[in-house]
């Protein structure tokens, strides 16, 4: 009843509680994601919006695992990375006119080519040059940790600058700030138009630019259970298995974040940092790109409102 009083309520336009809603930044485009539905709006060539809706409702819902807090969190993050792949794909077909998809072993190649060059780039050479640095200085455990923490994130910043100098990244960046303003409007209980969004800021609670820089956050501590003494493989290989420990982390602190961060002062000191880092990722949209995020999100509420009146009815 409460759902259906919610749906009612933004019918109305009355000041009730919205739906969380997820998003992404896509070529030309956003995905936009609730609980049970997605749609991902692009723009085309020719100046038409495309639209790709689906009904996404995760192996957690399904399993009962997303209610068990921690465990949930690792799986959550790998589907995040396959749909938001998937998504980009399609976008990006439709942004260049066309048509080819990729298939599940194109996909998940390419979802493992990306995970071995991120845990080269973000775990390998972190460790090595920390290590290094370590041995020289005569350090311990925590200055080790410290030094990977910090590498991993000077590496990832500069990732960032680097790629955010390309003409398709700074629009991927402006469609990222698009997504999230279409979501801060929509939370804000106002009317979803380009120019009501425009006022809003770039920034998002529950962004994963936020979630990557909790993860460096917390491995620093989470690392400190691994054995000094161990060998640099041991630490490499332990660094991996620990990694999904830290996303089940980090993903409850973006979960509890995003639902306090307007409420709590404290949420706000904490989230600090990694809202700082959002000015990376996020660029000023244009109001022909908040159009294709809104018309993305308006897809997924309207999905959702009703699939919320047919289960009403069936009462």
């Amino acid at each position: 009843m409460h759902i259906k009083r919610w749906f009612s309520a933004l019918a109305l336009g009355a000041k009730q509680a919205p739906l969380m809603i997820g998003g992404q930044a896509v070529m030309e485009g956003v995905m936009m994601k609730s609980r049970h539905h997605l749609a991902t709006a692009v723009r085309k060539p020719n100046g038409k919006i495309a639209m790709h809706h689906r009904k996404e409702r995760s192996f957690s819902e399904r399993t009962g695992i997303g209610k068990v807090p921690l465990v949930r969190g690792a799986i959550m993050l790998f589907e995040t990375m396959v749909i938001g792949l998937r998504e980009l794909n399609w976008s990006a077909n439709q942004a260049l006119g066309e048509e080819e998809e990729l298939s599940p072993w194109e996909l998940g190649l390419t979802l493992a080519f990306s995970l071995v060059l991120a845990l080269a780039l973000f775990k390998l050479l972190p460790l090595f040059l920390a290590t290094f640095i370590t041995e020289r200085a005569a350090g311990g455990n925590w200055m080790l940790n410290i030094l990977d923490g910090v590498i991993k994130f000077a590496i990832f910043v500069g990732y960032i600058l680097a790629i955010g100098m390309m003409k398709d990244v700074k629009r991927l960046f402006q469609y990222h700030g698009a997504e999230h303003k279409s979501v801060n409007c929509y939370e804000a209980k106002k009317k979803l138009t380009p120019r009501n969004a425009k006022k809003f800021t770039k920034k998002q609670a529950r962004c994963g630019t936020t979630f990557v820089v909790y993860v460096f956050v917390l491995s620093i501590l989470v690392y400190l259970v691994i054995p000094f003494g161990s060998s640099f493989w041991m630490k490499y290989l332990l660094r991996i298995a620990l990694l999904p420990v830290i996303a089940a982390i980090a993903y409850e602190w973006i979960r509890f974040s995003g639902r306090y961060y307007a409420k709590s002062r404290l949420v706000r000191i904490i989230s600090a940092p990694g809202m700082a880092v959002q000015a990376l990722t996020t660029r000023e949209p244009d109001l022909k790109q908040l159009e294709v995020a809104i018309a993305a999100l308006e897809n997924v509420l309207g999905k959702e409102q009703s699939a919320s009146k047919k289960a009403s009815a069936r009462k």
